[in-house]
């Protein structure tokens, strides 16, 4: 997916900019990249590669030469970035998250406009910020210019951008990523993770708005575009992709998962010796899934973390898989002979949770019962990089309906969301049966959202009902 972090202070920002981003390692998979400007020197840039190593022993060296008063930083799930653009509007940095789903029919539309060219990384890739940063061109200032990429893209786009004035910040027309201000004595920083900034003296400021455009200096934050009314937030953000401590729309992470832990233990009728989470983004739901059910909680298998990089990192699935299971180590003790539910943030293709239930069998499991965290998926995300499969047909939901079916580009796909019509128990319970689990239920969308506390109109759910 992707996070980012900037800072702008009547003081030297580096340190704050180095922490801060380093803060959203979680997020990104391949590159990172930090930009400051300072008065005297102007901009200066540093990009690595941190599919092998972490974010701090890759820029510890640039901190120490990269000075400014104002600075972004990004963890970048694929392309490098910031980019450092010259163009009338002068010298900036630029920085995004998001997805862009029209960027060939844009690119042919900017092509036919003008003169214009675009680099492109290995695999013939075009860079999706500096697509951005074109778009931005072809108006007569940036503000006019974050309108339109935002008019024009579909999917989603935020937008960071660093210039001698001040750093221009633009959430998503539809909210679907959070941007958070902290603010200190001498400064004022912006954020997709909350609790980036609170270890570095920050206090909380607000969040802005679906589509708020924003200037930040060290002396403050001034609203240049006002929010629109209409928010769609991702939901995984909570169910997965959020770190623990952050919080988003006011709502907490954690507290969110302990309340889907409480709704599945609401509506399952097993009794398993103990309650385990899959390491980590299953645990906080395990939690809670133990305190209300009373069935006490355990960790049958600990994940080693020291050295091994995150397990969606490479980009071939059998590696990603391998590395998955090479990450779990047993507690024998905790598994032998024991009737085991276990707690997954989610399913997607289903390749990791066999293998880890068939590991557990190995190690002397009686049962394992699975419990996701969140509803079948069924569409990939239209909006944001949840995951660069080249097809739906990756999710084993719509492997198993298409087995089911005999088709999969025609069948109506509102039965197979639905947890109380007989094709979802049918998809559950085959399912269920191909992956070895000894009884398997998704959490409902209903119980989701109640989970979450906002309003079901602001949250984006298109990954399991296809509603955008």
């Amino acid at each position: 997916m992707g996070g980012f972090f900037c800072a702008a202070s009547k003081q030297d920002c580096v340190f704050d900019l180095f922490f801060g981003t380093d803060y959203h390692s979680h997020l990104g998979t391949r590159r990172a990249g930090i930009a400051v400007y300072n008065k005297e020197d102007g901009f200066d840039r540093a990009i690595h590669n941190i599919e092998n190593a972490p974010f701090r022993t890759k820029f510890d060296k640039d901190v120490n030469i990269m000075h400014g008063s104002m600075g972004i930083g990004c963890i970048s799930d694929y392309e490098p970035q910031p980019l450092i653009v010259r163009s009338h509007h002068g010298t900036y940095a630029i920085t995004t998250v998001g997805k862009i789903n029209n960027q060939d029919a844009i690119i042919q539309h900017m092509f036919r406009s003008g003169h214009t060219h675009f680099l492109e990384m290995s695999g013939g890739d075009i860079n999706a910020t500096e697509l951005v940063a074109s778009i931005i061109n072809q108006k007569d200032n940036i503000i006019e210019g974050i309108q339109y990429a935002q008019e024009i893209i579909d999917g989603s786009m935020t937008i960071l951008i660093l210039t001698p004035k001040g750093i221009y910040a633009a959430r998503d027309k539809m909210g679907r990523t959070p941007v958070v201000a902290g603010k200190k004595e001498d400064g004022y920083c912006l954020t997709f993770e909350s609790f980036a900034y609170l270890n570095l003296g920050y206090t909380d400021e607000r969040e802005l708005g679906p589509g708020e455009i924003i200037i930040m200096t060290p002396e403050g934050i001034r609203t240049l575009v006002k929010p629109g009314e209409d928010m769609k937030i991702c939901t995984f953000l909570w169910v997965y992709y959020g770190y623990p401590s952050s919080s988003y729309e006011g709502i907490s992470v954690e507290e969110m998962r302990y309340n889907c832990g409480k709704k599945l233990a609401q509506r399952d009728n097993v009794s398993p010796d103990t309650v385990a989470g899959v390491p980590d983004s299953g645990i906080a739901h395990a939690v809670g899934y133990a305190n209300e059910s009373g069935i006490p909680f355990s960790r049958p298998f600990i994940k080693y973390t020291p050295t091994w990089p995150r397990s969606f990192m490479p980009t071939i699935q059998s590696k990603r898989n391998l590395i998955a299971k090479m990450k779990l180590i047993p507690v024998h003790d905790l598994i032998q002979d024991k009737s085991l539910l276990l707690i997954d943030d989610s399913i997607v293709r289903g390749t990791q949770l066999r293998e880890t239930t068939e590991f557990l069998y190995q190690s002397g499991a009686k049962e394992v019962h699975i419990r996701p965290a969140c509803p079948p998926i069924l569409y990939g995300c239209k909006y944001l990089n949840f995951s660069r499969s080249s097809s739906e047909m990756d999710l084993i939901t719509r492997r198993i309906i298409k087995e089911m079916t005999g088709d999969y580009k025609n069948v109506h796909l509102d039965a197979f969301s639905n947890p109380d019509t007989p094709e979802y128990q049918a998809m559950i319970d085959e399912i269920c049966k191909q992956l070895n689990f000894t009884s398997l239920r998704y959490h409902r969308l209903d119980d989701m959202i109640e989970s979450v506390g906002l309003d079901r109109s602001k949250l984006c759910t298109y990954c399991w009902d296809g509603k955008e």
